[in-house]
Formats: C-alpha cells, sequence, structure tokens
C-alpha cells in the first residue's frame, strides 16, 4: 500500500493561479488535489482520461466545447468522459478546491505550461 500525504504531494502550478498536487496513484487510476485561485482559469482541453471530481471549497464554473457551462459548488461531484473538451473558471472571490481522480492514470496535463 502506498500513502500519499497531502503535505507531501508534488505542487505546482500548472498555469497561472491553477495549483495541481499529484497524490496518490496506481496502475488504473490516479488522485490530484487542485486549487484554483479566483480569477484563474484553467484553458479548454481534453485527454483520453475519465475524470471525476470533488469540490471541497469555493465555486467552479466548467466551460464545455459547446459553450455550455455548468457550476459545481462544495459538495458537488462531476464526471467528464475522457475526450470530452472542457475548461474550468474561478469566477469567485475565493479559492475553488477539490480533488480529482483520473482513468487510467494521468501524472502530468497536457495543458501545462
Amino acid at each position: 500500500m502506498d500513502r500519499v500525504t497531502h503535505e507531501s504531494a508534488d505542487d505546482t502550478e500548472a498555469v497561472e493561479g491553477v495549483h495541481l498536487g499529484q497524490l496518490a496513484a496506481g496502475e488504473e487510476m490516479s488522485v490530484q488535489h487542485f486549487y484554483i485561485e479566483p480569477g484563474a482559469t484553467v484553458p479548454k482541453h481534453d485527454h483520453p482520461h475519465e475524470q471525476a471530481g470533488y469540490v471541497t471549497a469555493g465555486t467552479l464554473t466548467f466551460v464545455l466545447e459547446d459553450g455550455e457551462e455548468v457550476v459545481c459548488g462544495p459538495g458537488d461531484s462531476y464526471v467528464l468522459a475522457g475526450d470530452e473538451v472542457h475548461g474550468a473558471e474561478n469566477r469567485g472571490d475565493v479559492p475553488v478546491e477539490g480533488v480529482d481522480v483520473f482513468s487510467p492514470p494521468r501524472t502530468d496535463p497536457d495543458w501545462q505550461e
């Protein structure tokens, strides 16, 4: 068994104001913590990984390929199919925090600067 604490996670600022922390990763999935500062944007992208997530603080607005917007707040979970185009924005005044699970595992986002 592998144990990864939040404090020992390898945090990186993927794009300005978007911080990702790689947590546990196995053969079939990986877990990542995210912290998105007010006003920060995750650019639209896609990836082959199925992505399920849970927002613990703040409000995150997902922007889908067709322009549809889906708002997720504390206690909300979501799932994105593999290859589904999406971006995300923190339009609020407080940071957004949460956890994503990727299958198959993803350790480096392709949109990272």
